[in-house]
């Protein structure tokens, strides 16, 4: 096309991108005698960056957006930390994989909304998609309920392993916030004879002659390290090296708390195979540990404390009966964004 401009008509060229070899088309097109003589200057119509930035943003998805909430805790930077995304459509499996590795946290969640008060829910470790998720599911509810989502104080959530209910508890009124309580099925520890004490203590770091016992969980695979006090629970310094070798999801330590402490038990949770070198809070990890410390103890409700470096409290009931572990805890959303891609 040809337009008329001041002293010399403008020859417009339809957008070129800026390849090497269409700007040198362009430039030896600008000094051809002909065009030149007539004074006709060609000109290089280029899309603005606003425009172009326009055309992506109305070709890319809608952003997603996401809480970060610490679970089992009070205060901020404390418990365990849980990226919950809310998704308006579904993702691949690639993507959330891709999505829970950005955040590298111990778990990152993905809801879809079916109804008022269920959701889809899936669960993500930096290193591959896990059926459930004890604090994820903790943080997941505390965002939903917080949010104004849902106009019911119970939620169900689909997940890998099934239905899963969840209840939003009222504080005291002399404390903040309010809990979230959710059942999973009871795991009891049993008999293993696979490993050795010493490659147990050697693993953790520990004197063998602190290890009561070690069993394995039915459910979850994981070795059960009994040590002679919380205390003894509290100084473990894994070889994180050796753990990844053992059979099974991780390596869970506990041990009786300090009467001091108002706890029942400490315990903590190592887990390298998922990402996980050390699980700050673990709630899968009580369905366990709740039915060893009910027969030893003889009770059924517990005040739990996981001594990792961030710490995180639960309160447990053993329902016996039906084999199902009430957990209990409280959360804190730290951060809110939004996923751009």
């Amino acid at each position: 096309m040809i337009a008329s401009g001041r002293g010399a008509l403008r020859l417009h060229l339809p957008f070129v991108s800026s390849t090497r070899s269409e700007l040198l088309r362009f430039s030896k097109l600008a000094f051809l005698p002909e065009l030149r003589e007539r004074h006709i200057v060609p000109v290089l119509r280029c899309a603005s960056s606003s425009s172009l930035a326009s055309e992506n943003l109305s070709m890319a998805k809608k952003p997603v957006k996401y809480s970060l909430v610490d679970a089992f805790t009070e205060s901020a930077f404390k418990g365990n930390p849980a990226a919950v995304c809310l998704l308006d459509e579904d993702r691949d499996r690639q993507w959330k994989q891709a999505v829970a590795a950005e955040f590298n946290i111990s778990e990152t969640c993905f809801l879809t909304k079916i109804s008022n008060s269920r959701f889809t829910i899936r669960f993500f470790t930096p290193l591959t998609e896990v059926d459930l998720c004890g604090h994820a599911t903790l943080a997941a509810s505390h965002a939903v309920f917080s949010s104004g989502l849902v106009d019911s104080d119970v939620i169900e959530f689909e997940t890998l392993a099934g239905v899963l209910t969840v209840k939003k508890i009222p504080a005291k009124k002399t404390e903040d916030g309010f809990y979230i309580e959710f059942g999973f099925p009871a795991d009891q520890p049993v008999e293993l004879n696979s490993l050795e004490i010493s490659q147990v203590s050697a693993a953790l770091n520990v004197k063998a002659t602190s290890i009561v016992e070690v069993k394995k969980t039915k459910n979850t695979d994981d070795i059960f390290v009994v040590l002679e006090s919380g205390a003894a629970v509290k100084q473990v310094q894994p070889q994180i090296d050796e753990i990844v070798k053992y059979p099974g999801r991780g390596v869970i330590v506990t041990g009786s708390a300090p009467s001091e402490s108002g706890f029942d038990f400490f315990s903590r949770f190592f887990s390298p195979k998922l990402g996980i070198n050390e699980d700050p809070v673990c709630g899968s990890a009580h369905c366990s540990l709740a039915t060893y410390w009910s027969k030893k103890l003889q009770k059924c409700d517990f005040n739990a404390y996981q001594a990792s470096s961030r710490g995180g409290v639960l309160k447990i009931h053993l329902d016996e009966q039906n084999q199902r572990v009430l957990l209990r805890g409280k959360a804190v959303t730290v951060m809110e964004g939004s996923i751009l891609v």
